[in-house]
């Protein structure tokens, strides 16, 4: 029998372990339903948010690819194109037209829970969560180029990783490295950036593997790529080449060295350390040893930091030269949090995973606040009147109606031109140069057609007065 002072030391020692799995809000795996409550609040508030968010410039631009399907568009392969036209066929719901977008993190969690399965349960839960709970995964209900890449980037990694395992078996690997080509092929009719995995592939084969069905894998790889590659560059030789000088020319006007500075490399450093959260790389960082063991002891762990490094590296030189975008790296933040979930000991996974949580409820309030502060707190911020356009686009339209029927409407930016025609149902040409970005409207809009006709051009920001002379050489009168 116990005595008393054993009683109480065994009765504090059970309280601390009941207050652990307590305060541990994905702790228990096996048993507590904490993380099904907190799947299911994230789902309901990316819901809630893909509702809610009015569309966005860039959004409303690729719906108008949807709106006119092609085999390919001005500044992008067609792939988001394509799947805007089929969900277009259902509806023009904001929540419709982003359900990639919504589901998205989903699908990673599972690629990341598959990933890290042979780890054990625990590790491969706390990946698919760890994944879920990434600053981006939070809040970023955007249907975007980036949504189709990150999707078939990933998918792609994970046949890659199913070919290494099936190393033993030459056939299944030669058709698992095949498969992962396809899918390559598929993210880079998303977006030219998808090549860069296809870099962290032959580098990976060149300088780390040495099974001997690493070239012949290679090879089924490369065959498999080919045929998005080969469409891509037929469609533009049959449309001006606007894909390859819209990426390599238009954007792009100088050369890369000569706008060494400082700043770039900090922003992409700041970039890297909000997506993949400070504490996950630290955690790498202290636990580097162990990272090193799971390289050489898994297939997988091996696998995905070099798929991982490689592009994030190359994007760590090209930011020497010019600003990197947050989602450029989105492909590739996945593979963090798995090496993280494979590698790191379990106590500090365990931390990773609530101080993510914290991170993601912040989000989540900042959102809800910013979503019901009044319209008027913007007025002096010099992005007010692109807010306006977008979350008032209505009433724009509605000032806009006594002219719906004697006039072209237009603006001079593809992206108010685009939010207008999406909120309007109708066609909002782009006048004049706009930017460089996002010219589909010069395949839209043939002006040899508007000859004699009136045309309405709205210009945005009351700041901003029109200067007739502008448009006097277009036009027999301009009021």
């Amino acid at each position: 029998m116990l005595n008393g002072a054993n009683t109480e030391a065994a009765e504090t020692q059970r309280r601390s372990v009941c207050l652990a799995g307590g305060f541990s809000v994905l702790n228990a795996f096996g048993f507590s339903r904490a993380p099904w409550f907190w799947l299911a609040a994230l789902i309901v508030f990316r819901l809630w948010f893909s509702v809610a968010l009015p569309m966005t410039g860039d959004e409303a631009y690729f719906v108008l690819w949807g709106e006119h399907p092609a085999g390919g568009y001005y500044d992008h392969p067609p792939m988001v194109g394509w799947w805007l036209s089929g969900l277009l066929a259902f509806g023009r719901a904001e929540w419709l037209l982003r359900l990639p977008a919504l589901l998205l993190p989903l699908v990673l969690a599972a690629c990341a829970w598959w990933l890290v399965r042979p780890h054990g349960a625990d590790r491969a839960r706390g990946a698919a969560v760890l994944v879920l709970l990434q600053p981006a995964n939070v809040w970023n209900v955007l249907i975007t180029t980036d949504t189709p890449v990150i999707l078939f980037s990933m998918l792609s990694v994970l046949a890659y990783v199913a070919a290494l395992r099936a190393a033993a078996y030459a056939r299944r690997a030669l058709a698992w490295h095949a498969l992962a080509g396809l899918l390559l092929g598929m993210a880079f009719l998303g977006k030219y950036f998808a090549a860069l995995l296809g870099v962290a592939y032959l580098v990976h084969v060149v300088f780390v593997r040495r099974d001997r069905g690493r070239w012949a894998g290679f090879v089924f790889l490369l065959l498999a790529v080919l045929p998005a590659l080969i469409y891509n560059l037929w469609w533009n030789s049959g449309h001006c080449w606007v894909n390859v000088l819209f990426n390599f020319m238009n954007r792009n006007p100088r050369p890369m060295l000569s706008g060494l500075s400082w700043t770039n490399p900090a922003l992409y450093a700041v970039s890297l350390l909000y997506l993949a959260t400070p504490w996950v790389l630290l955690a790498l960082f202290r636990q580097r040893g162990g990272v090193r063991l799971a390289m050489r002891g898994s297939v997988a762990a091996g696998a995905v930091f070099w798929l991982m490094a490689i592009p994030l590296g190359l994007f760590g030189l090209m930011s020497l030269g010019r600003s990197i975008g947050l989602h450029w790296l989105a492909s590739f933040i996945l593979l963090i949090a798995v090496l993280a979930a494979i590698a790191v000991p379990r106590d500090t996974l365990q931390r990773l995973l609530r101080w993510s949580a914290v991170l993601a409820g912040v989000h989540v309030l900042i959102v809800i606040l910013v979503s019901v502060l009044p319209m008027q707190l913007w007025r002096s911020n010099k992005l007010y009147d692109g807010i306006v356009m977008t979350v008032r686009a209505d009433e724009v339209i509605a000032q806009l109606e006594p002219y719906a029927a004697d006039y072209l409407f237009a603006t001079g930016s593809y992206s108010s031109s685009a939010t207008l025609a999406y909120n309007a149902n109708r066609p909002f040409a782009v006048f004049g140069e706009g930017s460089f970005h996002a010219r589909q409207d010069d395949f839209l809009t043939d002006w040899r057609a508007q000859d004699g006709r009136n045309v309405l051009i709205l210009q945005k920001g009351a700041r901003n007065v029109p200067d007739a002379a502008d448009y006097a050489p277009y036009f027999s009168r301009v009021e």
